[in-house]
């Protein structure tokens, strides 16, 4: 279960400013092209992330503001609760939550960009993601693991490694092949060590006979050779 919300009136005055916002950003195009990409959500204005970033820019941080907006389950809704929520106060209960509920790559990729790599159990809710069930759960883990490496400047090398043999197991479902070459290319720009050990993963990919687990391990050496 989600945590109960304790509405105040200010907030409240806010949530329905943003509605009657997102009505005035709507863009057909934006959706329509979504739509024809496979992302789908229940209710989609079309608002496009720049447009969505720069409403969001006018609120300050507010975690029961993101809670609402969330809960309103729009498009442009969910996205703004990744851009407005404050870090420090997401539950652990809450990231489980609404990555259960992910069902498409735009939702997944926004909320892992904007919001999960900056909360304090990061690094352990992408690691326990990779080994998820769902697919949009695992694929939210790998990618929180590659925003980490590029955004996350003060952690040391070693807390990445252990994503190196998760990654080889999901390496052989084709649906995460290239999420996954996209994390492990962030982690291996990082550092000499983490390069080392990105090469060490790409023997590791070939040894495993998988086709699928192949083709990522070879598009990983030619990012390294145009590098």
């Amino acid at each position: 279960m989600m945590e109960i919300i304790m509405d105040d009136p200010a907030t409240e005055q806010q949530f329905n400013a943003i509605l009657k916002s997102i009505e005035h950003y709507k863009n057909g195009e934006v959706s329509d092209n979504l739509t024809r990409r496979g992302i789908k959500y229940k209710f989609n204005w079309g608002v496009s992330i720049p447009d969505l970033r720069v409403l969001a820019a006018e609120y300050k941080p507010s975690h029961l503001l993101a809670l609402k907006l969330w809960n309103k389950q729009w498009r442009e809704t969910m996205i703004l609760a990744t851009l407005l929520d404050e870090p420090s106060k997401v539950t652990e209960q809450q990231m489980d939550f609404w990555t259960k509920s992910f069902e498409n790559i735009e939702i997944a990729e926004q909320s892992s960009a904007n919001l999960w790599w900056k909360t304090p159990m990061a690094y352990v809710k992408a690691l326990e993601w990779c080994r998820g069930k769902k697919h949009w759960v695992r694929y939210t883990g790998i990618h929180l693991a590659g925003r980490l490496a590029l955004s996350d400047k003060k952690s040391p090398d070693e807390i990445f490694e252990p994503f190196f043999e998760e990654l080889v197991t999901l390496s052989k479902d084709r649906e995460l092949s290239t999420v996954i070459a996209r994390a492990v290319l962030m982690m291996a720009h990082r550092s000499d060590a983490l390069r080392l050990l990105t090469m060490k993963f790409i023997r590791n990919l070939y040894e495993t006979g998988s086709e699928i687990a192949g083709q990522v391990g070879a598009e990983l050496e030619s990012d390294f050779t145009d590098a």
